[in-house]
């Protein structure tokens, strides 16, 4: 019944800017964890950015300072700016969610369960 979408993603030349977003249905008012993965040709998925119920956000050291994650609970989206891309960034990116904890927190980048379907992420240098 949960659902997620993802939408934003382009070429971009390094150095420039993206906004991803991310709109979730299915959800009916509960608090949860959400996050944006990504996933290079050749290389594992990576978690790169998770935002809890709260507000609380985690970055992974590659993106910090560049990348923001924020969330709009009333309308159920996510996003993620991405400033100061680098052909580095080039991905597959993916919006998901963690429903496991009550209050909303997020458990680690490995209690996602629900992802939406992708948006490609071109950087070019």
């Amino acid at each position: 019944r949960v659902q997620l979408v993802e939408s934003g993603g382009g070429s971009v030349q390094a150095g420039g800017s993206l906004r991803l977003s991310c709109v979730v249905s299915g959800v009916f008012g509960r608090s949860y964890c959400k996050g944006w993965f990504r996933q290079a040709p050749g290389k594992e998925r990576e978690g790169v950015a998770r935002i809890d119920g709260g507000g609380d956000t985690f970055y992974v050291d590659s993106v910090k300072g560049r990348f923001t994650i924020s969330q709009d609970n009333a309308k159920n989206t996510l996003s993620l700016q991405m400033n100061s891309l680098k052909p580095e960034d080039t991905a597959e990116y993916y919006c998901a969610a963690d429903f496991s904890s009550p209050g909303g927190f997020c458990r680690g980048w490995y209690a996602f369960t629900d992802w939406g379907q992708g948006t490609q992420v071109t950087v070019s240098s």
